[in-house]
Formats: C-alpha cells, structure tokens, sequence
C-alpha cells in the first residue's frame, strides 16, 4: 500500500496517489462527535461515545465490528478495518444517532 499520511484536525488518514487529479477534487469525510466536538479516529473513540448513548457491541460476526441497542432493531455494522470506514458507515452512525455525530469534511 503506497500513500501519504495527512494529518488535518486532528484525524490521520492515508492519501493515495496525492498527485493525482482524482485525489485532489475528491473531499475526504470524518465522523465528528457533536456535543463535544470530537473528530472520531478509531474505533475504540467511536465505542466509548456509542456505549454512552446506550449501544452494545455485538460480537455475532468475527469480520465486522457491530453495536446494537436494546429494544431496539437498529444495528450498526461497520468494516473490521477502521482503514476501510468509509462514509457510507458515518451516515449509517448519523442516521441511527441523529443529535449526537454528523459527517463533516475533513
């Protein structure tokens, strides 16, 4: 895997081919925890804030990183990777979380 590593406010994430056109116009999305403004760079930043709002993780499938909520049939599934935590898996967590993270660009 080849890249640069960039560091903006304070999430690291790895940029490949940074020369490229299509890297360049593309804006990179981070999760961010809005009470307390907090970029979310790992998943066990992500688990303390879900864990707090009342998500379990669920450990059914080895190959995913899954939280559920009691009383509820709402379950997020996200990539075992945090490197692949794209934001099709952000808005999942915003859509299920509405008052408490939001998609900004990073």
């Amino acid at each position: 895997m080849s890249g640069v590593w960039v560091f903006k406010n304070g999430v690291v994430r790895l940029v490949e081919n940074p020369g490229s056109e299509r890297t360049s116009t593309v804006r990179r999305k981070a999760l961010m925890h809005t009470p307390s403004g907090q970029m979310v760079s790992s998943y066990s930043t992500l688990e303390a804030k879900l864990t707090a709002l009342g998500w379990e993780r669920y450990y059914e499938d080895p190959a995913l990183y899954q939280f559920h909520k009691r009383g509820c049939l709402d379950l997020i599934s996200l990539p075992r990777d945090f490197n692949h935590f794209s934001s099709v898996h952000m808005y999942d967590v915003v859509i299920k979380n509405r008052e408490s993270f939001r998609v900004v660009d990073a």
